[in-house]
């Protein structure tokens, strides 16, 4: 048996649920500014697209992805400020 990893702590959060794209990342990168270098951001989500445009995303900005996760409702970004 193993333990549920705890998730990161976060300073920021934005909730995405129902937007399809581009909204969500059109709403990540306005929210990016207003978050510090180095403070955490979840960003919840409802589209599939996002599993593969925010890991991008993040690629493209060199902002560290520091947890991905999904279940049959949510998916769950967890995102420093580079």
């Amino acid at each position: 048996m193993t333990l549920e990893q705890q998730p990161p702590e976060h300073q920021h959060h934005l909730d995405t649920s129902g937007l399809y794209c581009p909204e969500p990342i059109m709403l990540l990168h306005q929210k990016m500014e207003e978050v510090k270098q180095g403070e955490i951001l979840l960003v919840t989500a409802t589209d599939p697209a996002t599993t593969r445009d925010i890991p991008k995303f993040c690629q493209f900005l060199k902002h560290p992805l520091v947890k991905q996760e999904e279940d049959a409702q949510e998916y769950r970004y967890w995102i420093e400020k580079a």
